[in-house]
């Protein structure tokens, strides 16, 4: 068995589980996530907690049985505390705003401002603090989706690696390159 497929999984007070083969929905105060798993696999509880069990020692059914078992636990989680992700904005002119509930504006140093319209679960919050790069913080249920927009949002304008300018994720290390050496060659 695998050793995260063993663990059991704990839910939490308030948190609603429905199991009708194959689709699971988890409900709680900060939403509702589903999940369909493959043919075979079944959820017991057992008070208070989740066990995933899988069909056979098929390969196939090993990897999935750890897989399932991490996303049933990440949808727990976010239903009952939810997910956080910031990013911020370096560089001179560029900025963000916020338009409408879904709607964010990107000023990144192109011709034209990009627009990105936020999928239905995502909120988003843009700070702005004297002395501090911009922040962008998104908020969400889903882990999934709120690594694929922060992922998206960052691809706008990636780091650049000589000056730094650019969308990155908040802690996020640049090492930065090195620019030309003048006048070393010189005589």
């Amino acid at each position: 068995m695998s050793r995260i497929g063993k663990l059991p999984i704990a839910v939490p007070a308030g948190i609603k589980i429905e199991w009708q083969t194959p689709l699971l929905k988890v409900k709680g105060p900060k939403g509702e996530l589903s999940l369909t798993l493959h043919e075979g696999f079944d959820i017991r509880q057992e008070s208070g907690r989740l066990v995933v069990m899988r069909p056979s020692d098929e390969k196939t059914d090993k990897a999935l049985h750890g897989t399932y078992c991490m996303l049933i636990h990440n949808m727990v989680e976010g239903v009952s505390k939810g997910y956080v992700r910031e990013l911020e904005i370096v560089g001179v002119g560029y900025k963000a705003e916020k338009k409408g509930e879904n709607v964010l504006v990107f000023t990144l140093g192109y011709s034209h401002d990009v627009v990105v319209i936020l999928p239905p679960g995502i909120k988003a919050d843009i700070i702005q603090e004297r002395g501090q790069p911009l922040r962008i913080r998104l908020e969400s249920s889903d882990k999934q989706l709120i690594g694929q927009v922060a992922a998206i949002i960052r691809g706008l304008r990636p780091p650049d690696p000589y000056k730094g300018k650019g969308v990155r994720y908040a802690g996020e290390v640049l090492r930065l390159r090195q620019g030309k050496a003048k006048g070393k060659g010189k005589k």
